[in-house]
């Protein structure tokens, strides 16, 4: 989707109206301060002292909520609460945020307001306090909001239609009718995500998770089960045949399918680098597709927008969060796509050049023009910086504690420990800058530091540097007075491979988030720098932009978008194998084991497939066979 086509569907959404009707429920959260804890009298037990508590909407809610803060309209709420302060306090954040909650129901017997109560001590969720489930809808209560329904419909653009609980307003005898009102307007468009009853709502779209998909066909998984993509679209165009109308089936990390007449689109997942909290993201997701698809937009672009609403609430914690119009621009402006998930987490599935360890992504056209070559830097040539991360871990530990360092307990000093080998692991091959400000938040999240005495992403970044280059100078040293070769600081066969290409007139680049005056150094010092003809690129200190993407923006843009079809790039890392993609250059994924100058690394094999590499390389053993592959 175009930056202008995304602009324009945020602007359209403004105009329409949708009605949700279903099971509207409040997630409460509770935080416990045990530090006023006292002994009770008539239990002698601890109590559980709340220091603050904060109450969102859920279930239907959330997709009602998620709608007004995407800018809809109206968002007509169609739901039955008790008379009890939940419902009081549902119906004051409904109004707070714009839902219009006439059509909300009091059924004053048999009937609470539907709250899950989830107690924190720290990040640790206690046993949840749940209120509802043993509510029973009235047959009275279900005719009234049946003709509140059909009252609605009339200035509605698409209905959606929510089931969240066994215990809601979903009896038999309202799906029967809710049913009836869908016959009734064939030419409205009707939504349907339901947990249980998802084949009851004939006439409708649906939208459902894969283990939902599945189950409709027969096939029980578990719900952290992973599901191959090929059996869900046998599920998928077995639902279709069964429903005759689209269906949207979400994947989480992994994305979604839709699947209509036209058959099944794959939409890719986002990257995500922070901390997330997925509850909600199905209503989330499910309020952008409506949205999109209320201002008449086809299923696609829906489930693309819809993709983008879950990716901005994922991050947000502690509550099931909404997505701004800005926040969505934002990160549908310039998407870092996850591709080819299945593959790129299951070597079994890889196809080689025959008797070559060159992995074939995406064919190539045949006999490519070659005429621009950009190198990453680090991992990709040069492994004068391996082992990076033996220094990272040490030094966000003692950022994360501060002046706590040396008193910690063991258990705490494990668990910061495993907490930052995950965010490493993680956000390997991402911007050194980025890990920083991840590095500050988990800072602030810990609490050990007064916050004057936080540093800024930068000031962080500048500690790791100094660091991390006390190890370099010492290799170049090393190197410098013949006690090492350059084959024990650079990728095997790298630099004739370098050789051969600028023997054939291809330009080279060398691309690096690292501050310019050492990518520049540390080339020079092993002796390739000559191939770059200058053409070398680094950080110049723009500390609110990824530095490796302004890089590669910098020479593409030199390259010009007519010319970008006769440029491959080559790195380990994602950022140049995305931002080349984009741009529609070759892209050869090296992923490279730096400990040993060859051989495949499957962790970086996985991140480079993901990111969208058309060719995995180990190392440049077997160049010859990449020297055929680009017509050289």
């Amino acid at each position: 989707m175009t930056i202008e086509r995304l602009q324009k569907l945020l602007d359209d959404i403004r105009s329409v109206s949708i009605a949700v009707i279903g099971d509207f429920c409040l997630d409460a959260y509770w935080f416990i301060d045990k530090s006023k804890s006292e002994i009770s009298i008539e239990t002698s037990q601890a109590t559980h002292p709340v220091a603050h508590q904060r109450y969102t909407l859920g279930g239907a809610g959330n997709v009602a909520s998620n709608l007004a803060s995407l800018g809809v309209n109206k968002v007509l709420a169609l739901g039955v609460i008790g008379n009890d302060p939940f419902g009081t306090e549902m119906v004051r954040i409904m109004k707070e945020t714009g839902i219009n909650t006439e059509n909300l129901l009091i059924q004053p017997d048999n009937w609470s307001t539907h709250t899950y109560a989830k107690p924190y001590i720290g990040e640790n969720e206690l046993n949840r306090v749940d209120f509802g489930n043993f509510n029973s809808l009235e047959k009275v209560t279900a005719d009234r909001l049946i003709g509140n329904l059909i009252e609605s419909v009339s200035i509605s653009d698409i209905v959606i239609i929510n089931q969240q609980v066994p215990s809601g307003i979903h009896t038999d005898y309202f799906k029967k009718r809710l049913v009836a009102v869908i016959r009734e307007f064939p030419e409205k468009p009707f939504i349907a995500d339901s947990r249980n009853f998802n084949d009851f709502y004939t006439g409708s779209l649906r939208k459902m998770n894969d283990t939902e998909a599945l189950r409709l066909c027969g096939k029980i998984r578990k719900p952290d089960e992973i599901i191959s993509l090929e059996e869900l679209k046998q599920s998928a165009n077995e639902l279709y045949l069964r429903y005759s109308k689209p269906v949207f089936i979400t994947r989480g990390a992994r994305g979604s399918l839709t699947v209509d007449e036209t058959g099944i689109t794959e939409i890719p997942g986002l990257l995500i680098l922070s901390k997330v909290d997925t509850v909600g993201a199905g209503d989330s997701y499910l309020a952008g597709t409506a949205s999109a698809m209320a201002a008449g937009y086809n299923i696609v672009d829906a489930a693309r927008l819809g993709t983008f609403v879950a990716g901005v609430t994922v991050q947000k914690l502690f509550q099931t969060g909404t997505a701004t119009p800005k926040e969505i621009f934002d990160i549908g402006n310039d998407p870092d796509y996850i591709f080819l998930p299945e593959l790129a987490e299951d070597i079994r599935h890889a196809s080689y050049i025959d008797n070559t360890e060159i992995e074939i992504i995406s064919n190539w056209k045949e006999n490519p023009e070659i005429r621009h070559a950009i190198f990453d830097h680090d991992g990709t040539i040069s492994t004068l910086r391996e082992g990076w991360e033996l220094i990272m871990a040490p030094m966000m530990i003692k950022a994360i504690l501060g002046d706590n360092f040396l008193l910690a307990d063991d258990a705490l000093y494990r668990r910061i420990q495993i907490r930052v080998q995950e965010f490493i692991d993680k956000t390997t091959g991402i911007q050194t800058l980025v890990q920083m400000h991840g590095l500050r938040d988990m800072i602030i999240e810990f609490g050990f530091v007064d916050e004057e005495k936080i540093l800024d992403a930068t000031g962080y970044k500048k500690i790791f540097n100094d660091e991390l280059l006390l190890m370099v100078r010492s290799r170049e040293k090393k190197f410098k007075d013949g006690e090492l070769t350059l084959d024990d600081f650079t990728l095997k066969n790298s630099v004739p491979f370098l050789r051969k290409l600028y023997d054939s007139g291809v330009k080279l680049y060398l691309a690096s988030g690292t501050d310019i005056e050492d990518v520049i150094s540390e080339a020079k010092a092993l002796g390739y720098d000559n191939f770059f003809e200058g053409r070398i690129f680094g950080s110049v200190g723009d500390i609110s932009r990824d530095a490796k993407k302004i890089v590669l923006d910098q020479i593409l843009d030199t390259i010009g978008d007519s010319a970008s079809a006769r440029v491959v790039t080559f790195g380990d890392g994602p950022v140049e194998i995305r931002e080349t993609r984009k741009r529609g250059g070759l892209t050869v994924g090296v992923a490279s084991n730096e400990v040993r100058r060859y051989g495949l690394n499957l962790q970086k094999r996985t991140r480079l497939i993901k990111a969208g590499a058309d060719i995995i390389v180990p190392d440049f053993s077997q160049y010859t066979h990449l020297l055929e592959l680009l017509n050289l």
